[in-house]
């Protein structure tokens, strides 16, 4: 039997592992040093000839005092020193959150991604957050958004419903970026009773004109069950690997498939390949505990 002694020992000794672990899971594991993660693969329709290395930087979510301009650019230098052929951003540069002690404007945190390098340039997509904290996009229920117009003013391109094709070595090949699937919040006065999305996937792969292969950017990862064979690899961020991930489960997904798509490399029917970043930043709680921030290197071929 416990003794009065013992249970409060017990329990004294509960709580401060306990205090521990939220001080680490806020404090310290996400502003550890940013981890790469390396992916290496030969999806289906991509040529073993055609190495290619991409490096994506997924839902920075600028603020104080976790994600400031100074860090983002030290983000920068971290992705640029991975020497990629392309670099590509997956959306959610705004903030997430309202436990901020100051918000990051765009005019800070996109001069800090101009410094991002490749031969092969820098194409970005727009996550929700860069839709939801826009009251004018909002309001008009369309772009372009602030945060759109501040990546093309520091030189980087934003692809919405949109592809570019790309070549290396002679070899060509596509990037498609899809406008972002939750940009508009419901809204009873614009006729909206639920969060609507502007991707357009049919319209987007149109854009392809001949049968060299495709990645596709999706801020996203529910979109993937209607991505089709033709799309090599599909590149999402949105889910930040659900923040808290032990033993490879996330409790809290926000994602209509759950874990299905929480993090990582996914491959369904064999010859349809996802990749989801755990991202940089966090929405909703600075909190982060078994998944820290990462840069993806994708190297292909």
């Amino acid at each position: 039997m416990i003794t009065r002694r013992g249970f409060l020992k017990f329990a004294g000794g509960s709580f401060l592992s306990l205090a521990s672990l939220s001080a680490y899971a806020v404090g310290i594991e996400p502003m550890l040093l940013t981890h790469v993660k390396r992916y290496r693969l030969t999806p289906p329709h991509w040529p073993a000839d055609l190495k290619l290395r991409v490096v994506a930087l997924a839902d920075i979510h600028a603020c104080r005092p976790w994600m400031t301009p100074e860090r983002i650019a030290s983000l920068v230098e971290g992705a640029n020193v991975l020497q990629p052929d392309l670099i590509v951003l997956l959306g959610d540069y705004i903030s997430g959150m309202s436990l901020v002690t100051n918000r990051v404007e765009a005019h800070e945190w996109a001069p800090a991604l101009s410094g991002l390098k490749a031969p092969l340039g820098v194409l970005s997509i727009l996550g929700n957050h860069d839709w939801w904290h826009d009251p004018f996009a909002q309001q008009a229920g369309a772009g372009p958004t602030v945060a759109r117009k501040a990546l093309e003013e520091a030189g980087i391109s934003v692809l919405e419903n949109d592809a570019v094709r790309l070549e290396k070595n002679g070899y060509g090949f596509w990037i498609a970026g899809l406008a972002d699937q939750l940009a508009l919040l419901p809204n009873k006065a614009a006729g909206r009773d639920k969060f609507e999305g502007l991707d357009d996937l049919d319209g987007t792969l149109a854009k392809i004109t001949d049968q060299a292969p495709v990645i596709l950017l999706a801020h996203e990862p529910d979109i993937f069950p209607k991505v089709p064979w033709r799309v090599s690899l599909t590149l999402s961020g949105h889910t930040h690997g659900g923040q808290v991930r032990l033993f490879g489960y996330s409790p809290v997904v926000p994602s209509s498939f759950g874990n299905r798509f929480a993090y990582g490399h996914v491959v369904e029917n064999e010859d349809r390949n996802l990749i989801v970043s755990g991202g940089l930043g966090f929405s909703i709680a600075p909190v982060r505990f078994g998944m820290r921030p990462e840069i993806l290197q994708i190297d292909l071929g």
